[in-house]
């Protein structure tokens, strides 16, 4: 039976539509109404509320702390300034991912990590020789997402941070609702955003105080299908959808390296002694495989196939997670050049996007693909389309107020 979160209570007694789901173990709300569309656009327009604290959460302290963290992670923690947070990847020695994460510096000595599966053993068994303590706070911290324009000015009124001066990936301690807790300015929908650190026995009056405060506002509590969307058209991978754990792979093919899953960049090659650095060296000589995409299906095409069975197409915000075969464009060839692992209709883009793994001689904008697409059970394909991603990348997201020059006055 699964857990239940500081939350539980809450989100419990706003739902309408009882759609759970099970996340890392724990209780956690698809949608809160009978559809997700009342929560997805208030990620877009106003602002959403989720639960966080299933993801796994560890503190690490110690002289040690930064060294043995940039030992485990692609990132150089050892260069992360206190008041940062860098997103980074968790690789085994032969260079296969096993998560993806973040890693917040508190102080020089203490750092928080976090990420989608437990790695208490993993961290331990890599300790040895370090100066440092790693603590298992999952259960002890609750962690609420607030995403949308409106996030800045709903936040501001309970809270005593700055977040006009808050930069994009920063991270500050403060009061919260009258209680102390953490803000950094991250997120997984692509939007304006900030995610909230607060002690367990904490988290109630805080989420109560972030709705009566953004009541005015239209805040909505949010699930996980709205997020599911909104990451999507973000471009953001999923941990166990776009790529599997290597630790979950029964065969090697269905491993990945960073770069196959789109996270090369999270990846420095350049510094020495981290976990499977060696190996992803190997790859760079030999050139990487796979590459993850954006596709966007051509939308005609879709509309046609739909007719011929006398159906409409269907427009609602549902993000769909299985995996379909993408073939070389044309149509010719019924060899698979990769899978297409994560799709949704984009309401704000109004278009029809997937993220997918290819082989890297496919990835340059604009090449046509064919993905495989079924309407009463008969498959068939639709062009598809490589596009920039992330999909949806609006200014607000990275945007500080205060950091902007101000024009004279006239």
């Amino acid at each position: 039976m699964p857990r239940r979160t500081a939350l539980f209570e809450r989100t419990a007694a706003l739902m309408t539509s009882v759609a759970w789901k099970e996340w890392a173990g724990y209780a956690a709300p698809c949608n809160f109404d009978a559809h997700s569309e009342r929560e997805y656009f208030a990620i877009r327009h106003s602002a959403g509320l989720l639960d966080l604290s299933p993801l796994s959460k560890y503190t690490v302290t110690g002289s040690d702390a930064a060294r043995y963290l940039a030992r485990l992670w692609t990132r150089d923690i050892t260069r992360l300034k206190p008041g940062r947070v860098a997103y980074a990847c968790l690789c085994d020695g032969e260079g296969k991912l096993l998560d993806d994460g973040t890693v917040a510096c508190l102080d020089p000595e203490t750092f928080r990590v976090t990420s989608s599966e437990a790695w208490l053993g993993w961290f331990e068994r890599h300790s040895r020789g370090f100066t440092v303590q790693i603590e298992d706070c999952t259960d002890q911290l609750a962690a609420l997402a607030l995403q949308g324009p409106l996030s800045r000015k709903i936040l501001q009124e309970i809270c005593g941070v700055d977040l006009d001066g808050m930069r994009f990936f920063a991270v500050a301690a403060g009061r919260i609702a009258g209680v102390r807790g953490w803000i950094s300015r991250t997120g997984y929908t692509g939007d304006l955003g900030f995610e909230i650190w607060i002690a367990h026995e904490d988290a109630l009056a805080v989420y109560d105080a972030l709705l009566v405060a953004g009541k005015p506002y239209n805040l909505e509590p949010i699930g996980l299908d709205a997020l599911d969307v909104a990451r999507i058209e973000a471009g953001f991978v999923m941990q166990g959808v776009d790529y599997i754990s290597a630790q979950h792979c029964l065969t090697e093919a269905r491993k990945s390296t960073p770069e196959d899953a789109g996270l090369g960049w999270t990846v420095n090659l350049e510094r020495e002694g981290w976990i499977g650095r060696e190996a992803l060296l190997r790859e760079r000589a030999e050139g990487p495989k796979w590459a993850l995409v954006g596709l966007e299906l051509d939308w005609a095409e879709i509309e046609a196939l739909h007719s011929e069975y006398g159906l409409p197409p269907h427009l609602g915000p549902v993000a769909c997670r299985n995996a379909v075969p993408v073939y070389p464009g044309g149509g010719g060839s019924k060899t698979p050049v990769g899978q297409a692992t994560s799709s949704t209709w984009s309401p704000t883009l109004k278009s029809y996007l997937m993220l997918a793994q290819v082989q890297r001689k496919f990835l340059a904008l604009g090449t046509e693909l064919q993905v495989e697409y079924t309407v009463e059970f008969e498959r068939r394909t639709i062009t598809a389309r490589v596009v920039p991603r992330p999909f949806f990348d609006p200014e607000r997201k990275t945007f500080t107020p205060s950091a902007t020059p101000r024009k004279a006055s006239q």
